[in-house]
């Protein structure tokens, strides 16, 4: 590889959204991310904000399961 062409990679913190904090490496010197593991609804198991739950159920009464 060339020297001196690549940036640094370094450790840095990352803020989610929620408030929860994590440490990765970046390029960047700080990290502000939307969702992480702790806020996702994958992970948590459940839906995010009130206006989404309304719409699934719309959509599901629409066309039935």
């Amino acid at each position: 590889m060339k020297e001196k062409i690549h940036p640094n990679y370094v450790k840095v913190m990352a803020i989610c959204g929620c408030g929860n904090t994590f440490e990765t490496m970046s390029t960047k010197k700080e990290m502000h991310v939307d969702v992480c593991s702790k806020c996702h609804p994958f992970f948590t198991g459940q839906q995010r904000n009130l206006a989404a739950r309304g719409r699934i159920e719309k959509f599901n009464k629409r066309y039935g399961k």
